[in-house]
């Protein structure tokens, strides 16, 4: 006998009523709060120690001085960037440039070789949500204490702990602004201008600014940054494969989870090595659970490692539930040995060329760098014209910027057409990282000029330091024209 189909029920619900609230939908998912746990190990102490370099380095830089100057400046009003030895101006932008693609470089070298190392532990948002979360912890106290204390209702001690918490919060982020805006203004003059409350209106917006940027990132938004903001997360994939070491979770060691007692064999009870404590996902600062394998959210910041080794050794078992290895360690067994013979594979051997190839090419270029530039304006508005004698003329601009910080005194000469000689000053002395500017007049005799009539021909001038290196000649190409 054939068995009737089942009837389709179509549920029927109640209308609302007239002037009956109606339901709010949202379509974003609802985020809880993450409380990171504080958890102490080998990565925890590596990550705090780039904490410190990071900041010695960002706090005391503007400090450091240099021939009697700021050693770091970059001093938009003048037009000039110091950096230790090296006096830039605006026309070298091409080191600038050039420092930028070797740290997208080394960005994708250091990716295919171990993941989001950058992140983990050097990154400015990782580690301004460190030191904001140091605060957070002595102030509130640990996970537990600090979810307590949310939920608790407002009372004076609630608003001590969180007024502490902001205060120290406040203060540390404006101190980073004052700092960062001291790469730009001298930062003595920017300490004097502070205790007189006299900044600049552009020095007060910088401030500001990139003390709200710190507080807001890493006191308030810290996981969303990571999760949402950085493109980072976006395209690691394309730089990495299964050989690049990223945290994992030995899914084939620890499954099945589950509790026990410390005395208990898990073989017995048929179970893995993870005793689903979640300590893993309490520590994570991006709040993602590790053991449901590698996320775009993870950053690399190991603390799941860490905890996890510590629950092992309570638990008598060997460390490395969670590691760092890779796709394919993982998924055949590999020893680290194994991993480490992987390395050196295609991927990384092309980033790592072209990483040393741009890194020995800025080097180069900036061993070899004269100590000064030369720049030549030619007149537009006469190219060439015939003066007294019959005698042919061009007019330039030479603009040479002295890239030392002593005055120098350079001489200018001028080759490529037989005849060719300067009417005006053939020498110009420049301030300590100035720039000079100079008109030259170029003349051509007659009796040469008959055989380049209509012709423009290339020149070349030669500008030499006077008491500096002899040997160190700057040349600048350009043309002198011959009219009908």
């Amino acid at each position: 006998m054939k068995t009737p189909p089942t009837a389709k029920v179509i549920p029927i619900h109640r209308a609302k009523a007239p002037g009956e609230p109606v339901e709010a939908f949202s379509g974003f998912e609802q985020e809880s709060r993450i409380y990171p746990r504080s958890v102490r190990g080998w990565f925890t102490n590596w990550r705090w120690l780039m904490v410190w370099i990071t900041q010695l380095v960002f706090y005391g830089l503007p400090w450091l001085q240099w021939n009697g100057r700021q050693a770091v400046l970059f001093d938009l009003s003048e037009r000039r960037f110091y950096i230790f030895n090296l006096v830039l101006h605006p026309q070298d932008f091409i080191y600038l440039a050039a420092l930028l693609i070797i740290s997208a470089l080394a960005l994708f070298f250091f990716t295919a070789l171990a993941g989001r190392l950058w992140c983990g532990y050097a990154c400015p948002q990782t580690v301004y949500t460190e030191i904001f979360l140091w605060v957070e912890r002595h102030t509130e106290g640990d996970r537990s204490a600090r979810m307590r204390l949310d939920a608790a209702p407002w009372g004076a001690e609630k608003i001590a702990r969180k007024g502490a918490k902001q205060f120290l919060w406040i203060g540390i982020a404006l101190v980073t602004g004052f700092t960062f805006v001291g790469y730009f203004t001298p930062i003595h003059t920017l300490s004097a201008e502070a205790l007189a409350l006299s900044f600049s209106p552009w020095e007060w917006f910088w401030v500001l600014f990139y003390g709200f940027a710190t507080y807001g990132n890493a006191g308030y938004m810290r996981e969303q940054v990571c999760k949402y903001m950085c493109p980072y997360a976006r395209f690691q994939s394309a730089l990495m494969d299964t050989d690049s070491l990223v945290i994992a979770y030995d899914t084939a060691r620890g499954e099945a989870r589950g509790a026990r007692a410390r005395s208990a064999s898990p073989q017995a009870l048929g179970l893995g090595d993870c005793i689903d404590c979640t300590l893993c996902v309490q520590v994570c600062p991006t709040g993602i659970d590790i053991r449901n394998g590698l996320q775009n959210e993870c950053i690399a910041c190991a603390a799941c490692i860490d905890v996890c080794d510590t629950v092992m050794d309570k638990m008598g078992y060997p460390k490395g539930l969670i590691r760092y290895s890779s796709g394919r360690g993982i998924s055949q067994g590999l020893t680290s040995a194994q991993m480490l013979r992987r390395i050196w594979r295609p991927r990384v051997l092309i980033y790592g060329a072209l990483l040393s190839g741009a890194t020995a090419a800025l080097v180069w270029s900036l061993s070899t760098r004269a100590g000064f530039a030369v720049d030549v304006m030619k007149d537009r508005a006469t190219l060439g014209r015939v003066v007294a004698k019959g005698y042919i003329e061009n007019v330039y601009r030479l603009q040479i910027m002295n890239g030392t910080e002593l005055s120098q005194q350079y001489r200018i000469a001028v080759s490529g057409l037989a005849g060719l000689r300067i009417e005006t000053d053939t020498e110009l002395t420049v301030p300590a990282a100035g720039i000079g500017s100079i008109p030259v007049r170029l003349v051509l005799p007659p009796e040469a000029a008959d055989l380049h009539r209509g012709i423009t021909s290339p020149i070349t001038f030669e500008v030499q330091e006077l008491h500096g290196d002899p040997e160190k000649i700057t040349r600048e190409k350009s043309t002198f024209y011959v009219p009908r």
